[in-house]
């Protein structure tokens, strides 16, 4: 077992306990960065001028009307910014643009005594705008070849002799939608500057350094005269890993010009209409699979809908590539990503970054293809997963491969599988009008970030004289758990009782040069380095304990906060040892680093190791469908999900189930619409507030939900043997969407292929009922049988969906 992941005596790691914030959470008592404003003293409200139309160039800006208005005290315009007019990393970001990209974009603010004052103030802007033709569906981009940023192509193997060595060759194309993150805390800054002119910014962030340096450049300084503080966020799930940065900067900037704080807290309209998503993905496809249902080629190009900057749509798209695989080797691979220009906002990370993106595109395949190859789904995904000395199409071996196959025996086996399919096929003989199904799927998700630099993590430990320990470390806490794990591996690592050690907001003047709490990597980062750091501070205390048991260093041991010798009685409270320790002048305090070692990757060639390990996980579920409207209920789920050995059991089961939920929601309910007709309206959100936009909710859970850790899995490399569980869970969901499939199927005659919308709402599934009671795959747009000039049997899958269903069905983004 390696040192990082060898578990001391008695360690408070492993123990379940609830998130460390949980009480004020439940009581209300729990700070926010909005929370802020009513301990902080003459504060002022910033409030956007946003313009309701999709593209344009802006010809006139007067906000002399505004200053007008009784409580406005500025507007702030490009005129103002003393830096770098720019909130992103690709610089294609202007923070006050003079050419409006997307419905809503913010071209001013305007700061108010008021919250009030600065809404009217925000109206009483004159805009005028030459307006420019816009692109708001992803298909309207493709026709018009309207891409940025990077065209990675992953290729492995030969794939044009992995496609004349198919029996079965399929062509298709799925376009699937957007996700809103719809975190609770909306995107809040709160800027002031103190006496000696130091920017200091609390900040709704995942990235809290990052936010620092746009804040720096926006104002024309260096990274040590700005300050930014992440207290805690109300949900993130990475909407808030690039965005905040330049609300941040305009809160900033107002402070900077004014000399008073400023607050900027966006409203839910706002947020859902200024702030990027999940990105939406057309994919168009050919696989090959021998007599047998193997995969033997893979051709596919992957579109993502990138809105009106990068943001980050590159690493996503080059994630979406390495998780084509999904639990699957493809021997031979070609495919290709590009990312859409669109008049939209700027889409961004999201839970999963591309991955889902990515395993989607092959788990529909899967689930289309296997009835025309007369294999049961779940056979058809047995056959192809990982063996042993297999390696990933951009060249990554997969070493714990029979870990696929462990979730999916136990899911089966904990879900009674075999025994609940008879029971389904009986019910579905006997009900004509309702139907069951049950479908499995897996996953295996790789855990680092793509870009080797931001594999690293640092933390600060204090000890202070009488015994207690206060941690600092990189990551911010999201309602996820981080601090309370971290929490666990400080007071492991120490060897003292857990109520000993205190840990301290987020702040870059306390670890720099931290990376985004993003990539389900903040435990294995942000724990490395805490880890590290208390080792630091354990060695040196050993050494003075030594000293006063008698005893050499390496026979000390401290358990449960007491220091004691190998075979003595002898013994000292941890109280006691750190008081001898000051007096005896050794360093109470450590800085310490984590850096996650062999990674590398060629992003020219996109080929290389970009994660330390993968995550592996299975679920079961089982659906219920009407077939006179398409409704339906989530009977049962059942999963089993590999995090290694768990740092916090009841944490890691909490993420679990709210990942799941979330893919349910993006691939069953979250129907995100856009305004493409050519009226005025022309690129409004549509769904811009939660009695438009559905979440999933009580009603939607399963009725039972069984979640089950992998046992006996520990994860060499990694702190305390854990692994990642952040993000991987989303993509379990997947079983859902295939058992909704199956269960429409279900309505039509044996062996039909049907195609389901993403999301596959009531309505989407209402139609492929109605598509599989056709009978003939053919006439239904799902698959036509024929005959190739060679003489080998070969379907055309291809997406001819009609007017009907892409209206009612939504299988066009934005239609």
């Amino acid at each position: 077992m390696s040192h990082l992941s060898e578990r001391p005596e008695k360690p408070v790691v492993g123990i379940s306990m609830p998130h460390e914030s949980a009480v004020q959470h439940v009581t209300g008592t729990a700070l926010y960065t909005d929370d802020l404003v009513h301990r902080t003293k003459d504060v002022l409200h910033a409030y956007p001028v946003q313009v309701m139309k999709a593209c344009g160039r802006i010809t006139a800006l007067r906000t002399e009307p505004a200053l007008a208005v009784p409580g406005v005290v500025r507007v702030l315009t490009g005129a103002d910014v003393p830096g770098v007019n720019d909130a992103g990393m690709k610089h294609d970001e202007p923070l006050f643009p003079d050419e409006v990209m997307f419905h809503g974009h913010a071209v001013a603010w305007v700061l108010g005594e008021t919250l009030e004052a600065a809404r009217l103030g925000a109206a009483a802007v004159e805009v005028e705008l030459d307006e420019k033709p816009s692109l708001i569906s992803l298909r309207e981009a493709i026709a018009a070849e309207s891409f940025h940023g990077a065209r990675p192509l992953m290729v492995t193997g030969d794939v044009d002799a992995g496609f004349a060595d198919s029996a079965h060759v399929f062509t298709g194309e799925f376009q699937f939608s957007d996700q809103e993150h719809f975190y609770l805390e909306t995107h809040a800054a709160l800027a002031h500057i103190d006496e000696a002119e130091q920017v200091f910014v609390q900040s709704s962030t995942q990235h809290p350094s990052e936010t620092q340096e746009i804040v720096a450049h926006v104002l024309g300084l260096h990274s040590h005269e700005v300050t930014v503080q992440c207290l805690r966020m109300g949900g993130g799930f990475g909407g808030k890993e690039m965005q905040p940065h330049g609300f941040a900067a305009v809160a900033a900037l107002g402070a900077k010009l004014t000399g008073r704080p400023v607050r900027l807290r966006l409203n839910r309209t706002q947020d859902l209409t200024m702030s990027g998503k999940r990105h939406g993905f057309n994919a168009t496809w050919k696989i090959g699979f021998d007599a047998d249902g193997r995969i033997r080629a893979l051709d596919a190009t992957l579109t993502a809908d990138g809105g009106w900057s990068l943001d980050l749509s590159e690493p996503v798209l080059a994630r979406a590539l390495c998780h084509i695989d999904n639990t699957y080797w493809i021997p031979n691979a070609r495919i290709a990503g590009r990312i859409a220009k669109t008049n939209k906002v700027s889409n961004t990370a999201f839970r999963g970054f591309g991955g889902p993106q990515g395993m989607l595109v092959i788990e529909d395949i899967i689930g289309r293809c296997a009835p025309l190859l007369g294999l049961d789904p779940t056979e058809l995904r047995e056959r192809n997963f990982y063996g042993q000395g297999q390696s990933t199409p951009y060249g990554q071996p997969v070493p714990q491969h029979e870990r696929i196959s462990a979730v999916w025996q136990k899911v089966q086996e904990n879900g009674g599988i075999a025994d609940r399919k008879r029971e389904i096929a009986a019910f579905n003989a006997a009900h004509p009008h309702t139907k069951r199904a049950l479908a499995i799927t897996g996953i295996k998700f790789g855990i680092s970030f793509n870009l080797t630099a931001f594999n690293q993590g640092g933390a600060l430990v204090l000890i202070y004289k009488d015994g207690s320990v206060l941690i600092n470390h990189g990551g911010t806490e999201m309602g996820q758990g981080l601090h309370t794990k971290m929490l666990q591996v400080a007071a492991t690592t120490l060897g003292i009782p857990l109520h000993k050690v205190r840990l301290a907001p987020t702040r870059t003047d306390k670890v720099p040069n931290t990376s985004a709490t993003a990539a389900s990597a903040g435990t294995d980062l942000n724990g490395g380095a805490v880890k590290n750091a208390c080792e630091q501070l354990r060695a040196r205390l050993l050494q003075v304990a030594a000293t006063q048991l008698g005893s050499s260093a390496s026979d000390v041991r401290i358990v449960e906060g007491v220091a004691r010798t190998l075979g003595s009685d002898k013994e000292l409270a941890w109280d006691d040892l750190v008081r001898t320790a000051y007096f005896q002048r050794v360093q109470l305090s450590a800085a310490g680093y984590y850096r996650t070692e062999g990674l590398h990757w060629d992003a020219k060639s996109f080929r290389g190791s970009p994660f330390k390990y993968f995550s592996h996980g299975a679920a079961a579920a089982e659906v219920e469908v009407d077939g006179f409207t398409g409704a339906y209920r989530i009977r049962r789920v059942d999963i089993v999900h590999d995090v290694g050995d768990s740092l916090s059991p009841m944490i890691d089961i909490g993420q679990v189930e709210g990942g799941f939920v979330q893919g349910a929601g993006w691939l069953t309910l979250e129907d995100m619409r856009w305004d493409a007709t050519d009226g005025p309206g022309r690129g409004r959100l549509l769904t811009q507030a939660a009695s438009t936009y559905k979440l999933p909710s009580f009603s939607e859970m399963p009725e039972e939900f069984n979640v089950t850790l992998l046992e006996n899995a520990t994860e060499e490399g990694a702190v305390y043997g854990s692994k990642a569980v952040g993000e991987p869970p989303l993509m379990l969901a997947f079983s859902v969407r295939e058992a909704l499939r199956q269960a429409a199927a279900a309505f039509g005659p044996s062996g039909v292929s049907v195609e389901l919308a993403s999301p596959a709402t009531p309505e989407a599934v209402f139609w492929a009922i109605e598509s599989a009671r056709q009978g003939d795959a053919s006439r239904n747009g799902h698959a036509g049988n024929g005959l190739a000039a060679d003489g080998k049997n070969r379907t055309d899958a291809k997406n001819r969906t009609d007017a009907k269903n892409r209206t009612a069905a939504k299988t066009l983004s934005g239609a």
